[in-house]
């Protein structure tokens, strides 16, 4: 379904897009599930929000009960244009000045968009061929000033430690499982060891899948765990291997490390990400990368995923 973005600035559009969406298998209660209902016209505060009652358990609810987007002060325009820009890759801060934020509003509305991304994204299933990897983030604790104030100042970040960083040296790495067909899961670690990866393997990998990695000593326990594995040397330069020799070089993990350029690039314009915040960047851009859409195109799966039915406490935002 495509959506317009006209569809975004009129309130009436807005909620007949809504109930499309919500409601695919028709509307019904979200306390009891019965749909035996009554409507109850418009809401008063939200032009072209449509109130119903339940025949059921009597209960009253509207288009937006249940939802992240059910009793905020901004305008559901404002969230879904947020959303908009969110999938564009905007910035908080750029964000604000577009919509006529302050920058603290802008702020908890991005992180409840992503949090709530990050919490229902679809999970990951990998199988046949997939690739392991891990990069480090700089990421420390931006906007927490007493968590740094007895830090030691840290190098200028192209003179800083090298090697592989711990989420204690505010360099977490983030470990990467990707599939030949694209879909991708990654997660943000305090370390990179056996007993850290083992559980993200076996909930998204499933048993018997032929998977490449590179030639660290994380990863040499594969086999006793129930999957076939081969590895390219880079040490000695090797990066790509044909072992079958029909000409195609299948052993490689170049679709992962192509992978890291992709996300090094969405988070740029972000300006630093405090560690905090990190696993929800992480979680959105997985979602957005997974579905395969972008700009209006994105809205959809976007929508689809936001108006799961949650309850939502009020919120000033």
């Amino acid at each position: 379904m495509q959506i317009s973005i006209l569809e975004l600035i009129d309130p009436t559009k807005i909620y007949k897009l809504f109930r499309k969406i919500r409601w695919k298998k028709g509307c019904y209660c979200p306390s009891c599930g019965s749909n035996k209902l009554h409507k109850r016209g418009k809401h008063t505060r939200h032009e072209g929000c449509q109130r119903y009652k339940c025949l059921k358990c009597h209960r009253q609810f509207d288009d937006l009960t249940g939802t992240i987007f059910s009793g905020r002060h901004q305008l559901v325009v404002v969230w879904l244009l947020y959303g908009y820009f969110m999938g564009l890759n905007v910035s908080n801060m750029q964000i604000a000045k577009e919509l006529g934020l302050c920058n603290s509003d802008s702020q908890k509305m991005g992180d409840t968009l992503r949090t709530e991304v990050y919490t229902n994204k679809p999970p990951v299933r990998l199988t046949n061929i997939a690739e392991f990897d891990e990069v480090y983030i700089i990421a420390g604790h931006k906007g927490k000033p007493k968590a740094i104030q007895d830090r030691k100042p840290r190098r200028n970040r192209l003179k800083g430690a090298r090697g592989r960083g711990t989420l204690a040296t505010e360099k977490p790495p983030i470990f990467g499982m990707i599939g030949r067909d694209g879909q991708v899961s990654i997660t943000m670690l305090p370390d990179v060891k056996q007993k850290t990866i083992k559980p993200l393997i076996l909930e998204t990998v499933m048993p018997g899948t032929m998977i490449y990695t590179d030639e660290y000593n994380i990863y040499s326990r594969l086999q006793a765990w129930g999957y076939e594995h081969k590895t390219v040397n880079h040490s000695k330069f090797e990066y790509a291997r044909d072992e079958d020799g029909d000409g195609f070089h299948e052993v490689h993990v170049n679709t992962m490390e192509g992978f890291w350029s992709l996300l090094r690039s969405w988070l740029r314009p972000h300006r630093g990400i405090s560690q905090e915040k990190l696993p929800l960047y992480l979680g959105f851009f997985e979602f957005v990368h997974n579905v395969r859409k972008r700009g209006q195109a994105l809205l959809e799966p976007l929508l689809s995923l936001l108006l799961q039915p949650k309850l939502c406490p009020q919120n000033a935002i």
